[in-house]
């Protein structure tokens, strides 16, 4: 009983140093481990459209859609249409952020 609760806490251990279970970090898991969410192909556009990375970070984002606006602006010869892909491409990456936990 003893060397049972031995393994137990040595399990939990591997786990808080490593950020894995043993099973997992020797490669004997029959789960895999959870794939990363693609992006969706709203995001891929929204980035295009902003000019960002995937990698970009809240800070970014909101910059590359304050100058955007500045150049589709309807003040400077842009249109209403143009501003409102902006936002909505502002706000689907920022929701994107939101939902990877970055």
């Amino acid at each position: 009983m003893k060397l049972l609760w031995i393994l137990v806490l040595a399990a939990i251990a591997w786990r808080m140093g490593f950020g894995r279970w043993p099973w997992q970090s020797l490669g004997i898991s029959s789960w895999p481990d959870k794939p990363k969410p693609r992006a969706s192909f709203a995001e891929v556009e929204a980035r295009a459209l902003l000019g960002v990375a995937s990698g970009a970070g809240r800070k970014e984002i909101l910059e590359a859609h304050r100058r955007h606006l500045a150049a589709v602006h309807p003040d400077r010869g842009g249109s209403s249409e143009q501003v409102h892909a902006a936002n909505a491409a502002r706000d689907t990456l920022l929701a994107a952020l939101g939902r990877d936990g970055s």
